[in-house]
């Protein structure tokens, strides 16, 4: 029999770390885009429909700089290409139709990953209304903060130096809860051992695929000589 159990409450204590750092961020980047000319509302609709922190911190210079739209638009396809490699751990997962799928395949951010892959909801929560439940908040918590982030720009001079570092802050929490659910250092010095590499080999306007590449291709060999399978 499928639980009755509140799935809200569960998911709103999963995402306050991710809102700790989504809203600060989410400000600073509505009063950089209003700062440089752009009017306010496109902060929320880009915070609704792009969805992507670091390719929204890009586009303002992009469009700072009067860049075509293609132009904009390959440079964030490029950026958020690793997706890809979290998506593929998160199939079984998604729904196999529907609504629902398409709005988890959209709003998979780096954080809302590392939320539903680190735990298993509470007891009582049913899985797929608890995934769907994290995606939204975190998504509702990222357009927020744009917004005020946007009007905010409007009416106050702000000296937003300091505040992007809310995004490795938040990124680092993230790894705590990572490093407690795993309980292996392996993977985490894999990772290490694979940025260095790329840092090493790669170009860094590719750093981040490259490090992408040589991180999975480690957890693959690693699979297969232990049979490991990630926790889901």
């Amino acid at each position: 029999m499928p639980s009755t159990a509140p799935v809200l409450p569960a998911a709103l204590r999963a995402c306050l770390p991710v809102a700790f750092g989504y809203v600060p961020l989410g400000v600073a980047f509505g009063l950089l885009l209003v700062d440089s000319g752009q009017p306010w509302w496109l902060a929320p609709l880009m915070g609704a429909v792009v969805y992507a922190g670091s390719a929204q911190f890009l586009a303002i210079g992009l469009l700072a700089a009067h860049a075509p739209l293609p132009d904009i638009f390959i440079a964030t396809l490029l950026l958020n290409l690793r997706h890809v490699f979290f998506g593929f751990s998160m199939l079984a997962r998604v729904p196999a139709r529907g609504w629902r799928r398409l709005y988890l395949i959209f709003g998979l951010t780096d954080e809302t990953w590392s939320l539903l892959s680190a735990a298993a909801p509470p007891a009582g929560v049913r899985r797929d209304a608890y995934d769907l439940a994290v995606t939204a908040l975190d998504h509702a918590a990222w357009v927020g903060g744009c917004t005020l982030g946007a009007v905010a720009g409007g009416v106050l001079d702000v000296d937003t130096r300091g505040l992007d570092f809310a995004l490795t802050a938040l990124f680092l929490v993230l790894a705590v809860e990572q490093w407690h659910a795993l309980h292996e250092p392996w993977p985490f010095l894999l990772a290490a051992a694979a940025g260095l590499l790329a840092l090493a080999l790669a170009p860094p306007a590719q750093f981040l695929l490259v490090a992408l590449a040589f991180t999975l291709s480690g957890l693959l060999a690693v699979r297969r000589l232990r049979g490991w399978t990630p926790a889901t």
